[in-house]
């Protein structure tokens, strides 16, 4: 087993670790179950959510045409940034290897994706991307029905699915959904100034 006990004169950053390392092996061997194996690798693929985006698209173009184009675009832009930059920045500075590629971790998880990625590990792109989006979608359309809030979960399933099949430590998913979610909100205050008086906003 990996000795995960805290020792004495440790400091509060290697508590947080070991809290980290704790909760992926609680997540990825405890809690495990076929059904959510099988799960957990549906929600890590991007073509599951196309149909929804889609439909997010044709409904808003549909319902508030030049508007709704902008919104797509301005969705569509704002998951572009926050891949980006979680990818190309923060990975690089962090440096942090997956679980899977870690020398040791990669020996007592259960690794359910076809590949482990060789970018690093802090923050998860998926979780920052699907939080930037989510907190989009919410914010911009919240007012026109009770749902909206829906997307949040949507988003943590697919964060979680991260950890679940080895690919993330629980925090590099916490991380990015914070980092998105604050992406998100700046993507729907641009995108509201720029709309101004509308049919979407009237």
């Amino acid at each position: 087993m990996i000795p995960l006990q805290s020792l004495p004169g440790t400091s509060w950053l290697d508590d947080l670790l070991h809290a980290d390392y704790r909760l992926l092996l609680l997540i990825n061997q405890d809690l495990q179950h076929p059904y959510l194996d099988r799960a957990a690798l549906i929600l890590r693929e991007s073509l599951v959510h196309a149909p929804l985006y889609l439909f997010l698209s044709i409904f808003m173009i549909l319902n508030f045409g030049r508007q709704g184009f902008w919104w797509f675009v301005t969705a569509l832009a704002l998951v572009s940034t926050t891949d980006y930059i979680s990818s190309h920045y923060i990975k690089e500075f962090f440096g942090r290897p997956r679980p899977c590629r870690d020398v040791i971790m990669s020996q007592h998880i259960r690794f359910l994706a076809r590949y482990c990625g060789a970018n690093g590990s802090f923050i998860s792109s998926h979780a920052s991307n699907h939080f930037a989006l989510a907190t989009f979608i919410f914010l911009t359309l919240r007012h026109l029905g009770r749902g909206w809030w829906l997307v949040f979960p949507w988003a943590a399933s697919v964060a979680y699915a991260q950890v679940y099949v080895g690919v993330h430590y629980p925090s590099d998913v916490i991380a990015g959904a914070l980092f998105g979610a604050f992406l998100g909100w700046l993507g729907a205050l641009y995108f509201k100034k720029r709309s101004g008086p509308s049919k979407l906003y009237p």
